[in-house]
């Protein structure tokens, strides 16, 4: 929006008078002035009551503005879920390319109980979740985690996922309907990598699971600064994280482990001193002061529950993210029959997964 700035100086205003009249921080016009960030629809609304006109021909670094409609009423999104860039999907940064691929769908769904049951729950026991009455999950997909909050904790009563695939959140909402928690829970379709559609110091905590399979190493400092923006002062972040350093009975499973895992680092997702010690790194240079990091390797064995669920994303991650692959490394020419190896291996009665995990705890 920098089309702002030159109006509020044909105004006489300065930013800390423009600041007051909309109820806002000097560094939220600060963002809005540099096209870092832009309204959302009820300060747009203050911003048009004061004779603001906005450029809609040209809007700043791909961000969508609120149409008439969406100022008829001042609030983020419709309940329809709409959002301000549901109209328009940017390139995707995400390991599968097809967002309405309903096998990824279905992945995520086991992928979410069987890191969940791994971890021994939603929340971590030694959190107080009594801190929280407003939690954003980022990235959500089709919402399983946070349905799982909902269900598990009946206190929290206002808790909101995002994601930018239309079909995952289309499925969220229908769950959260048939779960009776909508009266709770709410799912909107949004581009963490652009921005948060939030009001300032909006939530008491943020979640984020597996951030790094749509998150290249230069998205994180952008989507902290939002998280920092919208947080409560003492607000908590939530991140839970895989190493990539999986280990498996399966010899093809591992084959095809080290190709995903060399096509993430060719695209930009791995920090190249490890996620280990380059997340927190990154997280304290964002003035994040990590209260908690916890390293856990989860161990899936054949024939037990979540050893099945693991089974299961191995057959459908190696389909749905093949696109990704090709992309990014030179796949060799027996990629089939390494795969079908890999579903001969994985039912083995011996089979086992190591799986480290990392969760750091942050507060701002």
């Amino acid at each position: 929006m920098h089309d702002l700035a030159p109006w509020r100086r044909r105004q006489g205003l300065k930013q800390e008078d423009l600041a007051h009249l909309i109820g806002v921080d000097v560094s939220t016009i600060k963002r809005w002035e540099r096209g870092e960030t832009v309204p959302y629809a009820y300060n747009l609304e203050k911003l048009l009551g004061l004779g603001f006109q906005p450029d809609r021909h040209a809007p700043e670094d791909g961000a969508l503005l609120p149409t008439s409609a969406s100022r008829e009423r001042p609030s983020l999104q419709h309940k329809s879920g709409a959002s301000l860039n549901e109209k328009q999907e940017h390139p995707s940064t995400y390991v599968v390319q097809d967002r309405s691929n309903q096998e990824e769908l279905t992945r995520l769904l086991l992928q979410d109980r069987m890191i969940t049951a791994g971890m021994g729950g939603v929340l971590p026991e030694q959190l107080d979740v009594t801190r929280f009455q407003r939690l954003l999950d980022i990235g959500c997909g089709p919402g399983g985690w946070l349905l799982d909050v909902a269900q598990q904790y009946p206190h929290l009563t206002s808790l909101i996922g995002v994601d930018i695939s239309g079909k995952m959140i289309d499925y969220a909402r229908e769950q959260a309907s048939a779960q009776q928690v909508s009266d709770r829970v709410e799912f909107l379709v949004m581009d963490a990598l652009r921005m948060l559609e939030f009001p300032d110091a909006f939530f008491d905590g943020v979640h984020m699971r597996f951030a790094h399979s749509f998150l290249r190493v230069w998205d994180w400092p952008k989507l902290l600064l939002e998280v920092r923006r919208i947080l409560k002062p003492g607000g908590l972040l939530l991140i839970t994280e895989t190493t990539l350093t999986s280990t498996s009975t399966s010899p093809a499973s591992s084959s095809l482990k080290q190709l995903l895992a060399q096509a993430l680092t060719q695209a930009g997702h791995v920090f190249p001193e490890g996620i280990i010690e380059g997340l927190p790194r990154m997280l304290r240079q964002h003035h994040f002061e990590p209260v908690r990091t916890h390293l856990l390797e989860i161990t899936y064995h054949a024939g037990t529950p979540e050893g099945d669920l693991l089974i299961e994303d191995l057959k459908r991650i190696y389909r749905t993210a093949a696109p990704f692959l090709r992309k990014w490394v030179r796949l060799p020419e027996n990629y089939e029959e390494l795969y079908q190896h890999m579903l001969q291996e994985v039912r083995a009665p011996d089979f086992v997964v190591q799986w480290p995990l990392i969760t750091l705890w942050c507060t701002c």
